[in-house]
């Protein structure tokens, strides 16, 4: 199969640290070059969170899979003239990290733009550039909390913990990011112009979840305005998934050995499945309205319906929702998802023996082509001086120089 880069002739150059350096993972599978900045010592997200596999951590790896690694000290003239220089020919600055941490050692957008007019500068981090929280520390659950996105837990004993749910910003926030990168080449190449952006992690948490949020904010409208769906006679249900909680006909049930999500809000997958089950008489006794009616609350459907899908396995009421046209779908865990046939079929793994970690690939598919695979993440200045030899092309006597003045590591 044809390996296809899209962004094949993309170069960034990342000032990076912790998480969101996964900013530029997926351009960099997607071909663009990105050339890791790391000061002396390298990134410490190496050693950060759990697990960590042969030394370093899982979170590192993943993010920085595909990418370059230099070591430069941008706080000697030598390292920011090396970086200014890397910027020439570059498409884009990532700053993931502190706003303003690059404009501190001359290196900011402003500056930056005397080097290369083009350049499209994105800075990435936790409350972003502006408001009351611009400078506080923080790390990727923050973003969530503050979001809404999570609730408080208590132990047996009273005592408050955070409970199990998915990251939300630290992932919604480099998505949202690389999206404002894109668009920031593509102006810079129409236009000539070199475009500044910024995106907090926290503003991306609020936005992935703004079914809820926009929701809640409806419903500050009064009745007459706003109100529920028709076949709710109007009554507003909770805000996203809290509102499923009552559902019959769009519900989670109990399989004869784990758990199957039933979708017949749509009058005609009911009807698709009552035929199925040999049980039209509940459709005759429950038809439901032809769009969005889940049965609330109604209890003795319930009872039936639990009944009736404690009689197969889930894999026998996945056949049957192919064969009858009827909304079903496996309920996994993160655990268990790799032994599902869509998983294997789509997603699979990358091996270990190539990342230092078996690992998701990209989501993104070329029809009838592939992404190049990408690389290991790198260790701290991997390729100093393959990029200052390549990419720059420093001689020896140059790098050397650079290296007894202690900018490059």
């Amino acid at each position: 199969m044809t390996t296809i880069a899209p962004l094949a002739g993309v170069r960034i150059i990342e000032a990076s640290m912790l998480g969101p350096a996964a900013i530029t993972t997926n351009l960099a599978e997607m071909g663009a070059d990105v050339i890791k900045i790391e000061a002396p010592g390298g990134d410490y997200g190496r050693q950060m969170t759990w697990p960590i596999v042969e030394g370093t951590s899982l979170l590192f790896l993943h993010a920085n899979r595909g990418k370059r690694s230099i070591v430069l000290d941008i706080r000697t003239p030598e390292g920011q003239q090396t970086f200014k220089d890397l910027v020439a020919d570059a498409d884009v600055v990532v700053e993931a990290m502190r706003p303003g941490a690059l404009a501190r050692r001359g290196l900011g957008f402003e500056d930056l733009k005397q080097v290369n007019p083009k350049i499209v500068f994105m800075t990435i981090s936790g409350y972003g550039m502006t408001g009351p929280y611009q400078n506080l520390p923080s790390h990727g659950i923050a973003y969530d909390t503050w979001a809404g996105i999570i609730e408080p837990a208590y132990d047996d004993e009273g005592f408050c913990y955070i409970p199990p749910h998915i990251s939300i910003g630290i992932n919604a926030g480099p998505v949202y990011g690389a999206l404002g990168i894109l668009a920031g080449i593509i102006h810079a190449r129409s236009t000539g112009e070199g475009v500044f952006m910024e995106v907090a992690q926290s503003d991306a948490a609020a936005a992935f979840d703004w079914y809820r949020s926009e929701s809640f904010k409806a419903y500050e409208r009064p009745q007459s305005e706003v109100t529920g769906n028709a076949a709710d006679d109007f009554e507003r249900r909770a805000p996203g998934t809290a509102g499923m909680r009552e559902g019959v006909r769009y519900q989670m049930y109990e399989t004869s050995d784990g758990h199957i999500l039933f979708m017949a809000s749509e009058q005609e997958f009911w009807k698709n499945f009552c035929e199925g089950v040999g049980r039209m008489d509940l459709f005759e006794k429950y038809p439901g309205s032809k769009y969005a009616d889940h049965a609330r609350n109604n209890r003795e459907l319930l009872a039936e319906l639990t009944t009736i899908f404690k009689s197969r396995t889930s894999d026998e009421w996945m056949a049957f929702g192919g064969e009858w046209n009827t909304p079903l779908a496996p309920v996994n865990t993160a655990a268990n998802l790799q032994d599902d046939p869509q998983f294997k079929d789509r997603m699979g793994w990358i091996p270990a023996s190539r990342l230092g970690a078996d690992m998701l690939p990209n989501p993104v598919k070329i029809v009838g082509g592939e992404l190049p695979l990408p690389t290991k993440a790198p260790t701290p200045g991997q390729h100093s001086d393959e990029i200052l030899r390549e990419v720059l092309g420093y001689d020896d006597a140059r790098i050397a120089a650079l290296r007894d003045k202690g900018a490059v590591a």
